[in-house]
């Protein structure tokens, strides 16, 4: 009982310390995975026990190593089941011809590398009782393989999944994927039977069972299909079937010769890709695995890491060959393969840092190697390091040989290449972005974008960005498939956002922007500077100015985004003809009352009230000197329909609540502690927040070369003369 006890508390703390570790790994934008496996490695001899290794010893004795084992086992089992599911035909479209070859090229390149490094490698670090044969295979395998369901999310995450290079490269990944397993398959018979020869009847049998589960399985499955079409859900006691059969597939292959793993992803693979039928297994799969199995296994495969046995110079430089090798022999024969088959330049380069991800499959490969006694511990440490920075540097790579400004101009969908070329042409527009969280309460929010942003003096565009967030960068939710159906359900909840829009001649001037993140508040920023955007709207969702703090993503996209921004309070009203802006003097009230004044040209029936409250024995603040002369230059038409009232009032905000209560919208600028609470919008505005009568905008100025409303200006100078 007391090693039960041990193992639940070994559990415990995994699960803790990967999402940690995980979720600190996410913030600097790389994969969960890799977070995890080093959570792993850190609880394991290269750092838990260096620094504690009595406290090590005791916690992870060797009496609980067996039970992590199997739990890790069966972790892999169902993983392995996920990644099969999650390998859809629709990944092996276009271009399948060039996917091939170059699929094929960079596991030739890399294998035939690998092969040549076992001649230096094998007297130096392999097991005596293992053959060269089974050796060199097996590092040729290590070496070629790809980690579809890593390099997949990160395609999702770089919402590459609509483009050439996003498509071209989860087919190659596709056929890669197959292609190194069964290159894997072969590699453990010759490792167990000793020999090639000996290997045959192994390798034979396992074609026969691959045969059958493709011909009389797949009869069968396309039964459960059927039966999921008529129930529309899966009920317990099909879902035990079918882990039953994952189970039981698994064994089988186990018998055969090869491995486990494969007849769980077996499965998978030939699973109907019915797409509820899919989604509906995954989620009901994945959560407990992701969260508890697959850390553990992290955790096994930490215990067996030995960073420590890199105790020398040689082996140090023995690690840097290894790594050396796996870098360039999928990254060159990639980019060749890519080049001959007529790629470009930079989507070649860009193609192979992405198939260079090994990430998660790569650890399981290593562990089996392991386990077989193929290779060393020293060896399966120096190919976890390889795995680990192999991962590690394909999101910074592919950002810095693909930026995200290309990505839109290498989009497949014609219809959405026609717009974003259609939005590069009005590249002097003014632009406004306009995050909405939930389209079916947010119309309040896109018609004051609207009405800030139109008018027949200078092209406008507003982008109602929809951020798609995605949780786990392996669960089925970021994969590209499930990523494109998120992605056309927003697109038409958006859709009708605009068609309640009026008037109805501003909706051809509302172009949406949809999205997958992992960071809503970064990304806005990022997108905000991609698209030149003059002004960030955002909306207010929570009541949590009663607290006097602003956090969340409304408080992140202030603090973060290199534009101007505005926050929205929406109290319902339709109207938006009478405008009020409180001023104080400084340059976020500047920015509020540009914005007004933005409006008041905009629309001929707006009317704005400027109001400047005096508090007791204190002089009244004069307007900018940028506002005077803005303000100078407004037509008659304009300037009519500007109110500039004052009033002492020992507290301003009773003065303006009370103001208020007489408008359609009250425009704000943050306080003048902005600067210096970063997270606080100041008493003032957090109070005019919570008691505003009105709907209420908020401004945050962030520069003043950044102008709302001179280039309106410039036109009303023009037509001035000819009224």
């Amino acid at each position: 009982m007391q090693t039960v006890v041990l193992v639940l508390i070994e559990v415990l703390i995994v699960i803790g310390l990967s999402r940690l570790v995980g979720l600190a790994f996410r913030w600097i934008k790389q994969p969960l995975v890799i977070g995890e496996i080093v959570a792993g490695i850190m609880l394991g001899p290269s750092l838990f026990g260096l620094l504690a290794p009595l406290f090590a010893a005791t916690l992870f004795p060797p009496a609980t190593i067996p039970f992590l084992n199997v739990l890790s086992q069966v972790g892999l089992i169902f993983f392995m089941f996920l990644i099969g599911l999650e390998l859809d035909p629709k990944y092996l479209k276009g271009n399948l011809n060039v996917a091939i070859l170059i699929s094929n090229v960079s596991i030739i390149v890399p294998f035939s590398l690998a092969a040549i490094l076992s001649l230096v490698l094998y007297p130096l670090v392999s097991n005596a009782n293992v053959s060269f044969t089974a050796f060199a295979l097996f590092l040729g395998a290590a070496m070629s393989i790809t980690a579809f369901p890593v390099l997949a999310r990160i395609i999702t995450e770089n919402n590459l999944q609509g483009t050439r290079l996003g498509t071209l490269a989860l087919t190659c990944a596709a056929v890669d994927d197959v292609t190194a397993w069964c290159m894997l398959a072969i590699a453990i018979a010759v490792a167990r039977e000793g020999s090639i020869a000996k290997a045959i009847p192994t390798i034979f049998e396992s074609l026969v069972y691959i045969g059958l589960m493709a011909t009389v399985g797949r009869i069968f499955l396309k039964r459960l299909a059927t039966y999921y079409r008529r129930a529309g859900r899966l009920n317990q006691w099909v879902l035990a079937l079918i882990y039953m059969a994952v189970v039981a597939s698994a064994l089988i292959t186990e018998l055969i010769g090869i491995h486990l793993i494969f007849g769980a992803f077996l499965l998978g693979a030939i699973m109907p890709k019915n797409a509820g039928l899919v989604r509906e297994l995954a989620e009901k799969t994945e959560d407990f695995v992701l969260i508890v199995l697959l850390p553990i296994f992290f955790a096994f495969s930490g215990l067996r890491t030995q960073i420590g046995l890199l105790n020398r110079p040689e082996l140090w430089g023995l690690c840097a060959l290894v790594l050396l090798v796996a870098i360039a022999g999928k990254y060159f024969g990639t980019y060749v393969a890519a080049r001959i088959g007529g790629i470009k330049k930079r989507e070649a380069s860009a193609l192979g840092w992405l198939m260079n991800t090994r990430g998660l499959t790569e650890l399981i490969v290593l562990n089996i190697g392991l386990e077989l006694g193929v290779i060393s511990p020293l060896l399966f440490t120096m190919l976890v390091i390889m795995a680990l920075v192999t991962t590690f540097m394909t999101s910074p790579l592919l950002e810095w040989t693909y930026p995200k400004r290309l990505i839109k101009l290498d989009v497949v969908d014609e219809d959405q290449q026609e717009a974003d070329i259609d939005l590069v042409v009005e590249d002097n527009a003014y632009r406004i972005l306009v995050p909405v969280a939930n389209p079916s309460t947010q119309r309040g929010l896109v018609q004051l974008a609207v009405a800030i942003a139109l008018n027949h003096r200078q092209t406008a565009i507003v982008h109602p960005l929809s951020l798609i967030e995605i949780s786990e960068n392996y669960a089925f939710e970021s994969t590209p498939v499930e990523a494109d159906r998120l992605i056309a359900q927003r697109r038409d909840q958006l859709e009708e956002l605009i068609q309640r829009l009026e008037p109805v001649a501003t909706r051809s001037y509302v172009h949406p922007i949809i999205r997958v993140s992992n960071n809503v508040a970064r990304e806005t920023a990022e997108i905000a500077v991609l698209e030149k955007a003059d002004l960030i709207l955002v909306g207010w969702h929570r009541p949590a100015f009663s607290t006097n703090r602003l956090g969340g993503r409304v408080g992140q996209i202030l603090t973060s985004a290199p534009v101007d921004v505005a926050v929205f309070i929406d109290r319902g009203g339709e109207r938006l003809e009478r405008l009020l802006v409180p001023y104080s003097a400084n340059i976020h009230d500047d920015l509020a009352l540009i914005l007004a004044l933005r409006m008041l040209v905009n629309i001929d029936t707006r009317n704005l009230q400027i109001l400047q409250v005096v508090p007791d024995n204190q002089v009244k603040n004069e307007l900018s000197y940028e506002l005077q002369s803005m303000m100078k230059q407004l037509p008659e038409s304009v300037s009519s329909r500007i109110e500039i009232k004052s009033v002492e009032a020992p507290e301003p905000i009773q003065a303006v609540v009370a103001a208020s209560e007489n408008v359609d919208l009250t425009i704000a600028g943050t306080s003048r502690a902005w600067g210096i609470e970063r997270q606080t919008l100041g008493r003032y505005t957090d109070e005019l927040a919570i008691q505003c009568r009105s709907s209420l905008l908020i401004t945050r100025r962030y520069s003043k070369v950044t102008s709302h409303l001179s280039s309106i200006l410039s036109f009303e100078n023009i037509e001035q003369p000819a009224a």
